[in-house]
């Protein structure tokens, strides 16, 4: 654990990994809103933070002033060993136009509505499943014995992987976005060590290839060329990142409300037809993800004197609670009509997976509500969230009846 000091003004010198913010950002941001909206930080060699849905909105929407070649907040930049622009390192997330977008037309058909839809069954049974597995347990962790499970089981299916292995996939999300302090030679080794292993999946798919997403990948074609392995691996590494964290951290958040607001949970139970609203409720409200970009050249920023390499970090989570955008925004309103949150993003990079979060999310509540229409949290002084740009509870002890 690296030791650092703590912030005193999140305006000047914000953290993403302080323990405050960790803990509670909210108060933090709305502070921010209201007296810098865009804050500024040394840290990580210098960086930004837009905390209103108007500033995170235009930087979303501008690839002239600002590139996507690198998405996770850490100390150093790429290199020149990197993967070379616009591609980057985890296309098309990691890409700028015009590859961006035909990076991401790849991708579109395998996360369509439809061949989404068809995985419910299977997401049914396995949160099913799950909970079988502490059935008679009178304190269940909605983190580790259900939340983190079910996003790693799902992408292993998708990519044709083994489900043994989807230990493995969260060790490797946490390399990937927990390591923001670390040095950048120790930053790019941790995520570099499971290189060999997909490339190994890469190879085998390649001697059998099969109906599944890496398969896909290797048989997909621009410009009458197949994609390069780097290209297919980085996307693969990109699925895996962009869909495990993010999806059980939602998941989780979600478990975490209906433990300490009893009456949603009541209302959910008894009004399943509220379900489809709740889901883009909880999805505004605790927003996972936060997004980063890097500064292309030197820019005047409504007057924030942004250098060239400077990082921004897209506030999603603090645009979704801007007052104003989105009417009560400080409260979590079960039954919200008017909703276009920014829980996925916002501009060319919105995240491609949205339906298969939206699946994950409204059936892993689904099937526990209906096993337990009752429950609160065990020990709330036990809850942990997780720092960095993926926000979600890890232990989440919770007390069934």
């Amino acid at each position: 654990m690296v030791e650092k000091r703590p912030v005193e003004d999140f305006a000047t010198d914000w953290d993403h990994t302080d323990p405050a913010w960790v803990s509670d950002p909210y108060p933090i941001w709305e502070d921010l809103r209201q007296r810098c909206p865009v804050a500024h930080t040394e840290r990580f060699e210098g960086g930004w933070f837009p905390a209103t849905h108007e500033y995170v909105s235009e930087i979303a929407n501008d690839t002239e002033h600002f590139t996507s070649r690198t998405v996770v907040v850490g100390s150093g930049r790429p290199g020149p060993d990197a993967p070379p622009a616009p591609i980057g390192v985890a296309p098309p997330i990691s890409s700028d136009p015009p590859f961006h977008h035909i990076a991401r037309r790849l991708i579109l058909p395998a996360f369509a509505p439809k061949p989404i839809a068809a995985l419910e069954p299977q997401i049914r049974e396995l949160c099913e499943r799950l909970l079988d597995r502490v059935a008679g347990h009178r304190v269940i962790d909605g983190g580790v014995d259900y939340a983190q499970s079910i996003p790693p089981a799902v992408i292993a299916q998708m990519l044709g992987f083994p489900p043994d292995d989807e230990e493995m996939f969260r060790e490797i999300v946490d390399r990937v976005l927990k390591s923001a302090d670390l040095p950048q030679e120790e930053r790019i080794a941790r995520s570099q060590l499971g290189s060999g292993y997909f490339q190994a999946q890469i190879d085998d798919h390649r001697e059998n290839p099969r109906d599944d997403l890496t398969t896909y990948l290797m048989n997909a074609e621009i410009m009458g060329e197949k994609l390069s392995d780097r290209h297919v691996l980085g996307t693969i590494v990109l699925i895996l990142v962009a869909g495990i964290d993010t999806t059980w951290s939602a998941i989780g958040s979600s478990l975490w409300h209906l433990a300490t607001h009893p009456d949603d949970l009541a209302r959910l139970v008894n009004e399943p037809e509220l379900m489809p609203v709740a889901v883009e409720e909880f999805l505004r409200f605790y927003a996972p993800v936060t997004m980063a970009r890097l500064v292309k050249e030197d820019y005047d920023f409504h007057g924030c004197p942004m250098k060239k390499d400077d990082w921004i970090l897209l506030g999603f989570p603090a645009a979704n609670r801007d007052p104003e955008v989105f009417d009560r925004a400080d409260e979590f309103i079960i039954d919200r009509e008017v909703n276009r949150h920014a829980a996925f993003g916002l501009g060319i990079h919105r995240c491609v997976g949205s339906n298969l979060a939206r699946l994950e999310l409204r059936v892993a509540i689904e099937t526990f509500i209906a096993r337990y229409p009752k429950f609160t949290l065990a020990d709330p002084s036990a809850v942990t969230w997780a720092p960095g740009q993926v926000r979600g509870p890890r232990d989440l002890p919770i007390l069934v009846n």
